[in-house]
């Protein structure tokens, strides 16, 4: 799995991506810009293309953690938090 970064449209900070992990878990990161910094593991394998459109989708909306759950779930995509 690549990275893929997303950044809030309606001109907040937000930003949304996937990375690899040392240990090649894939890993979710959420930042506000301010004082939030949240990090999630995905569980188990996830394709790409649900990943980056679950992100797409939630960094577009106003409250984009809360989204971001609802589109994993959708897809059927588990995730642990790890950090934040």
């Amino acid at each position: 799995m690549g990275q893929a970064f997303f950044h809030a449209p309606h001109g907040g900070a937000d930003f949304l991506g996937i990375r690899q992990a040392r240990n090649g878990a894939t890993e979710i990161v959420y930042d506000d810009g301010v004082t939030r910094r949240m990090v999630w593991r995905v569980e188990g394998e996830a394709q790409d293309g649900k990943l980056s459109d679950a992100l797409r989708v939630a960094v577009g909306s106003l409250r984009v953690v809360p989204t971001l759950y609802d589109e994993l779930k959708k897809r059927a995509i588990s995730v642990e938090r790890i950090a934040g």
